[in-house]
C-alpha cells in the first residue's frame, strides 16, 4: 500500500506531481509545493496543464514554500509526512558544489521537523553528485555534494539508493537546469532514500546495584563498554542473530553428544579468580577493572534494568567472601559488618570457568557441557577486534584411551556445522569462499579455528580466528590420570558477521530496532544495512611522551574508544619524532571517525576530538 501522506518540494513544472498522483492509493494524500508564485507560471502552458490535472484529482498545491523552512509552511497537526520528495535540487544558475551542499544541509534539517518517525526522504541527484560509491563513476569527495554528510545534519542516514528512471513516471519532465526551462542530464541519476537515525546522544555509563546480605553494592559501567553490559542477547526471549547461531551449533552438536547447558552469570569476577590457562587468556593489561563500592542510596531509585543486573549478580556473588574494613583494634568486623571497596574485573573469556565446571560434583564425562555469555577485553581498534563479544564454551571430558576417537568426532562435527553455516549466504553457483581450518599451535596439541573469508573486500582478505581448541589433562584439575578434557571456545559475534556478511561488529550492539527486523526467523540471507556509505572524518593527534611514565598504546585506544562512543574505526600510527636538542619523543596518530548505525556530523566529531585531547592527558602525555 502506498504511503499515507506525501510531500513534494521544489517542483519545477509539476509534471512529477501530476504523474505520481495517477499512481497513488485512494487513501494517500499528496501535497505538491514549489518556491515560485502562481504568477511565475502565467506564460508556461505545460505547467498550467499539470496544475489543472492535479486540481482535477483533488491534489493540494502550495506556492511559495521554502524547502529549507518546512516547519513554517505546515502547522504541527499537518506534519508527519511519510515521504518527502526533492528531485534534482539546485540553487540555480552556475551555483557551485558548496552552495548546493548548503541547500541540501538546510533541506535535510528542515525535513527533520516534518518527517514521520518511520518516514523516508527521497532525493534524486544527477550522476556523480551524491559522492557515494553508488555513483559510477564516483567523484572525489571534495568535488561532490556529500549528500550523506549533509543528511547527517538533519539526523538522517542513507538507507537505500537505486537508479532514477523517468520512464517509471510517465509524463515526468525534469526542468530548472541553471534556472532555465531545460532538463537536467538524468542519465545515470540516482534516487537516494534517507530515514531517521537514532539520536546521537552523549552516552552515560550506567550504575549497576545489587544486594548481598543486608548490604547494597554498586559499580559503574566502564565508559568504553557503555551500552554493552546486560543486553541479554543470548536469552530465550531474544531474536538476536548471535543467539540464532548459538542455538544452531548447540542443536547440531546435540545429535551426537549428550548436552548439558549451564547458566552463565553476570560477568564480574573477583581479583583472585584464576583459569586453567591464566597466561593465555588472562592478560591483566587487557582486563577491564571494576571498583565495587558500598551503596546506601535509596532503594526506590532502582530501574528495571538495574534490578535485572542485581538478580544476576546475586548468583555470582552469593558464595564470595568480601574483605571487611578493619576495626579500630586491627581485627576484621564480624559477619554483617562494613565492607571495604572490592576490586573486581570483567571476565575476558569463559575459559575462566572451565576448572569450576570440571570440578563440579555433577560433571559428567562424555557429556558436552556448554556455557554461553558475553566477555570483555581491552583491545586495539581494528575491524575484527571487539572489546565485547559473545562466547560459547564447550567442555567435553573423556577417558584418555578414547581421546583420539572422541576428539575427532567432536572436531569433525564442529567443522561440518561451521562450514554449513558459513556457506548459507553464498549465491547459487558461487565458489566456496569460506572454509574452516583447525591450525595446530606450537605446543603441538592446541588449535586455533581459522576461517578464510573474502566477503569484506581486499583489506580483509585474510584468515580470521573465530575460536580455539584446548586440550588439558586431568592431573592439574582432578588428579585422575585416566581423564582428559577438551575445551572449545567460539566467538559468536565474529561467526555471526561471517554468516550474514556483516562487515562492522558495532552494528551487533545497536539499539536501533531496524537491525533485528532485518533477520527473518528460519532464514539466513545476506545482511543489508539501513545506513549506507556513512561519511568518514579524519583527525590527527600528536603528543610528547613522558620518559618516566612510559606510554600504554592499548590504554590510548581504550580512551579513544570511550570518548568517541565507538565511532573511531581506525587509529593509524603516522610516525615517531625525537627532538634533536631535548631528545623528547613525540608520537603522531591518525584517527578515522565513522558511525555504522547513526547520523554522525563533522561538528560532533570535532567535539569528540577536542574531548579526546583533554582525556589522553591522563596517560601522562603532553599535547603538541
Amino acid at each position: 500500500m502506498a504511503p499515507r501522506r506525501l510531500l513534494l518540494v521544489g517542483e519545477g513544472n509539476f509534471s512529477f506531481a501530476a504523474a505520481l498522483s495517477e499512481t497513488l492509493d485512494p487513501n494517500s494524500r499528496l501535497i505538491a509545493t514549489c518556491l515560485q508564485q502562481p504568477v511565475d507560471f502565467a506564460h508556461d502552458p505545460g505547467t498550467r496543464k499539470n496544475l489543472l490535472r492535479l486540481r482535477e484529482r483533488g491534489t493540494e498545491v502550495r506556492f511559495g514554500v521554502d524547502c529549507t523552512q518546512l516547519a513554517n509552511a505546515f502547522e504541527p497537526q499537518d506534519r508527519d509526512f511519510d515521504r518527502i520528495y526533492f528531485n534534482f535540487p539546485h540553487c540555480g544558475r552556475k551555483a557551485g558544489v558548496a552552495k548546493n551542499r548548503h541547500l541540501l544541509a538546510k533541506f535535510f534539517q528542515s525535513c527533520a521537523d516534518v518527517l514521520a518517525e518511520e518516514g523516508e526522504v527521497h532525493v534524486a541527484l544527477c550522476k556523480g553528485q551524491g559522492g557515494t560509491p553508488a555513483d559510477k563513476p564516483q567523484r572525489e569527495w571534495h568535488n561532490s555534494w556529500q549528500v550523506v554528510a549533509m543528511a547527517a545534519l538533519g539526523g538522517l542516514v542513507l538507507s537505500d539508493v537505486h537508479p532514477f528512471s523517468c520512464e517509471t513516471v510517465p509524463g515526468y519532465k525534469c526542468t530548472g537546469y541553471r534556472s532555465q526551462d531545460k532538463s537536467f542530464h538524468v542519465e545515470g541519476a540516482l534516487n537516494h532514500i534517507f530515514t531517521r537515525s537514532l539520536p546521537f546522544e552523549v552516552s552515560q555509563s550506567r550504575i549497576f546495584r545489587f544486594k548481598l546480605g543486608d548490604q547494597w553494592f554498586s559499580f559503574l559501567e566502564p565508559e568504553a563498554l557503555a551500552g554493552k553490559l546486560n543486553r541479554n542477547f543470548l536469552e530465550a526471549s531474544s531474536c538476536h542473530p548471535t543467539r540464532t547461531i548459538n542455538e544452531k551449533i548447540i542443536a547440531e552438536l546435540g545429535t551426537a553428544f549428550s548436552v548439558k547447558r549451564l547458566k552463565c552469570s553476570f560477568p564480574l569476577l573477583p581479583q583472585s579468580d584464576t583459569s586453567v590457562l591464566p597466561s593465555e587468556i588472562y592478560d591483566l593489561r587487557s582486563v577491564f577493572w571494576i571498583s565495587l563500592c558500598e551503596d546506601n542510596s535509596n532503594d526506590d531509585s532502582l530501574t528495571g534494568e538495574t534490578v535485572q543486573a542485581m538478580e544476576d549478580l546475586l548468583v555470582t556473588f552469593s558464595e564470595l567472601s568480601f574483605p571487611r574494613r578493619p576495626r579500630g583494634d586491627g581485627k576484621e568486623e564480624a559477619h554483617g559488618g562494613t565492607y571495604g571497596q572490592v576490586k573486581l574485573c570483567l571476565r575476558s573469556s569463559l575459559l575462566v570457568y572451565a576448572q569450576a565446571v570440571i570440578q563440579a560434583p555433577d560433571f559428567l564425562s562424555g557429556s558436552l557441557h556448554i556455557l554461553s555469555g558475553p566477555v570483555f577485553r581491552k583491545c586495539h581498534i581494528l575491524p575484527f577486534t571487539m572489546p565485547a563479544f559473545h562466547e560459547t564454551l564447550f567442555i567435553l571430558g573423556f577417558n584418555k584411551n578414547l581421546k583420539d576417537s572422541c576428539l575427532s568426532l567432536l572436531l569433525d562435527l564442529l567443522k561440518s556445522i561451521l562450514d554449513r553455516l558459513l556457506t548459507q549466504t553464498l549465491l547459487e553457483g558461487s565458489k566456496l569462499s569460506r572454509s574452516v581450518e583447525f591450525v595446530l599451535q606450537p605446543n603441538g596439541k592446541d588449535c586455533m579455528i581459522h576461517v578464510k573469508s573474502h566477503n569484506f573486500g581486499q583489506d580483509y582478505d585474510k584468515d580470521l580466528i573465530i575460536g580455539s581448541v584446548t586440550i588439558i589433562s586431568a592431573m592439574s584439575i582432578t588428579h585422575e590420570e585416566d581423564q582428559c578434557f577438551v575445551l572449545v571456545s567460539i566467538n559468536l559475534d565474529l561467526l555471526t558477521m561471517l554468516v550474514w556478511g556483516i562487515s562492522d561488529w558495532r552494528i551487533l550492539w545497536t539499539f536501533d530496532n531496524r537491525f533485528l527486523k532485518s533477520f527473518v526467523p528460519g532464514k539466513v540471507e545476506p545482511f543489508k544495512s539501513y545506513s549506507l556509505y556513512p561519511p568518514c572524518y579524519v583527525h590527527d593527534i600528536s603528543f610528547w611522551l613522558n620518559e618516566e611514565q612510559g606510554f600504554d598504546e592499548l590504554e590510548f585506544h581504550t580512551v579513544a574508544r570511550a570518548v568517541s562512543q565507538d565511532t573511531i574505526v581506525s587509529i593509524q600510527f603516522l610516525g615517531r619524532f625525537q627532538h634533536p636538542e631535548t631528545e623528547k619523543v613525540s608520537l603522531c596518530y591518525r584517527l578515522t571517525y565513522q558511525a555504522c548505525d547513526k547520523a554522525l556530523t563533522k561538528q560532533q566529531v570535532a567535539s569528540m576530538q577536542f574531548q579526546l585531547r583533554k582525556e589522553i592527558q591522563q596517560l601522562h602525555v603532553t599535547l603538541r
